[in-house]
């Protein structure tokens, strides 16, 4: 399965990212007699027993859908699936046809009706149900769709195309199919009721530099959903060596309108076995033989060649916590030894797309989960972790706790690091912005313009920033001083200018002794010394202290307070004044005002 970087053991539970879900969806295990079956689009495990003779069992993520049924034996099942909306069951038995029974009218006696290929002898590697009463059969000379009629118990043929197909993978999540063509080829489609469209060709082999065209291997392709982008993923298997760091997964975004290439590659530092699942935008891989799992995340920054962008790890990789699967016991009670540990990686484990796990001989279906807590401890670059927990569907509590033990810090972070912190979230709240703005823009229907998204999957907006952080400040002026003492002069600049702080007196006196340092203390002491209702005097005070004579008393007419001067103080500085004309003007000022 998954692995990349150096990889060494690891016993911190507290650093496992990764889990499977509490409650599998249990099941029959695959024997002599019984055959496990996973239709990825309902997400149901069908076990069929003796052919369906001795029962066929349903089981899925929703309950109220499972089901129980019989059905003739009429030889081995190769595959098994409910049409979406749960009416219509089609099973395929040979590689020339396939049967359909209707469920809607319940599962007694249930009749069966065939379909066989629109070409003469084609050879159908497996269907599709595209909607309720739509199906694509897959043969290895084309596609074809038909229109199901339950109530007729029969099928019209509506439109195909002709292809040579090896092998086909299909996405539920976009309906995309994606088949493999004689010479390395692939093609996409996108499915749609009644449609079928061609995507431009994908030739993986004439993307790389590689003497001789390379096989490519069903279990080597997956196709997912990444930033609302549909992604071909390439398993290149390199041996590791002095030369070459080993196996690589290429990342291929489909396009309708151009030619696809390559723009993503997961530098995995390693061989072997590997298996992949997607959860929130991560690419998860899985290795085998080490028993470890790596995140990666093509949305972050990395090495870029001109052609593609080589990305490593997230995270360093770790294992998938242990699971212990609890074994029904006659007594009521669950005692330890009801529970026994599961092979983790195990060689029985098959992975389907997005996030599934399935033990056919154990007899479970998992449901990947991913915990963002951990990964906190395991990224020490903190910048990027904001970018990282920006892109997470469920990021915004671990980010805002993020932004809590760094700012609100007792040793208090760099400065550095709280402004770039707070330059990444800018950047993604005014992306949202832009994007409610071309939403409310009324635009021409032939007019092009590039259809902007969020740089993030989250919004921290202020009114977030104000209830997490900046009213939890234990001690503004613990902050400031901070600032002062790491001579952040312009940070401190804009704190006081966005009044994060309260204004004193104390403060005001602070930025005072600053002004030979900061010269724009200065200013800033005597704006807020004016905001304060109780400052004048001390206004009056700073200003004599400079020799500001004339503006000192412009300062104590405006504020009407001409009755209350001390005329000894004044007369004092200005006969101290190098500017003897400061000394006549205040005379004046005394006489009749200025």
């Amino acid at each position: 399965m998954s692995a990349g970087g150096s990889i060494s053991e690891f016993n911190e539970e507290d650093n496992v990212y990764l889990q499977l879900c509490p409650d599998p969806i249990r099941f029959e295990p695959v024997s002599k007699v019984t055959n496990v079956f996973y239709d990825e689009a309902n997400q149901q495990v069908y076990t069929v027993r003796s052919g369906g003779a001795s029962g066929v069992v349903v089981k899925g993520r929703k309950e109220s859908l499972n089901c129980t049924f019989r059905m003739e034996d009429k030889g081995p099942v190769l595959s098994i699936k409910f049409s979406p909306d749960q009416k219509i069951l089609a099973v395929q038995r040979s590689s020339h046809s396939v049967e359909f029974m209707n469920f809607f009218s319940g599962t007694e006696n249930l009749q069966e009706y065939s379909q066989t290929c629109k070409s003469k002898n084609a050879t159908i590697l497996g269907f599709i149900w595209i909607s309720g009463n739509e199906i694509l059969f897959v043969t290895k000379v084309g596609i074809e769709l038909f229109q199901v009629y339950p109530e007729k118990r029969c099928l019209k043929y509506l439109k195909g195309v002709s292809v040579y197909i090896d092998w086909f993978l299909h996405s539920v999540e976009n309906n995309i199919l994606v088949v493999s063509s004689p010479g390395g080829i692939i093609q996409p489609f996108q499915l749609k009721p009644g449609n079928i469209y061609k995507f431009q060709k994908l030739d993986i082999d004439q993307t790389t530099a590689t003497p001789q065209r390379e096989r490519l291997n069903e279990r080597d392709m997956s196709i997912v959903s990444l930033y609302n982008q549909t992604a071909v993923l390439v398993l290149r298997h390199r041996p590791k060596s002095s030369t070459c760091s080993g196996a690589e997964i290429d990342v291929y975004p489909l396009n309708r309108e151009k030619a696809t290439s390559k723009s993503h590659v997961l530098k995995l530092d390693t061989s072997g076995c590997f298996a992949i699942n997607v959860i929130d935008n991560l690419i998860i891989v899985h290795h085998q033989a080490s028993k470890a799992s790596m995140l990666f995340d093509v949305h972050l920054s990395g090495a870029y060649d001109g052609y593609a962008t080589y990305h490593t790890a997230v995270v360093v990789p770790m294992p998938i916590k242990q699971f212990k699967l609890k074994l029904p016991t006659a007594s009521t009670s669950v005692s330890e030894a009801s529970e026994v540990p599961c092979e983790l990686y195990s060689v029985n484990w098959v992975v389907f797309p997005p996030n599934v796990i399935i033990d056919a001989k154990l007899g479970c279906l998992w449901f990947l989960q991913l915990k963002l807590a951990p990964i906190q401890n395991l990224m020490p670059d903190k910048i990027r972790l904001v970018e990282f927990l920006l892109q997470r569907s469920n990021g915004k509590r671990q980010l805002l706790q993020l932004l809590q033990n760094t700012i609100l810090s007792p040793t208090f972070p760099e400065l550095d690091l709280v402004g770039g912190v707070l330059d990444k979230l800018n950047e993604n709240y005014q992306s949202f912005l832009d994007v409610e703005m071309q939403n409310q823009m009324s635009l021409p229907v032939s007019g092009k313009t590039d259809v902007l998204v969020p740089k993030g999957s989250i919004l921290v907006d202020q009114q977030d920033l104000y209830t997490n952080i900046f009213s939890n400040f234990p001690n503004c002026e613990t902050v400031t001083d901070r600032y002062i003492v790491q001579k952040a002069f312009y940070q401190l600049h804009q704190f006081l200018q966005n009044y994060v702080v309260n204004d004193s007196k104390h403060l005001a006196c602070l930025l005072l002794s600053l002004e030979g340092e900061y010269p724009a203390a200065y200013q800033l002491a005597l704006d807020m010394l004016k905001r304060l209702s109780n400052a004048n005097d001390l206004i009056v005070e700073v200003l004599i202290n400079k020799q500001k004579i004339i503006p000192a008393l412009r300062f104590v007419q405006s504020c009407e307070r001409t009755d209350t001067i001390s005329a000894r103080k004044f007369l004092d500085a200005a006969m101290r004044h190098s500017d003897k004309s400061v000394f006549t003007r205040f005379i004046n000022f005394l006489k009749k005002g200025i």
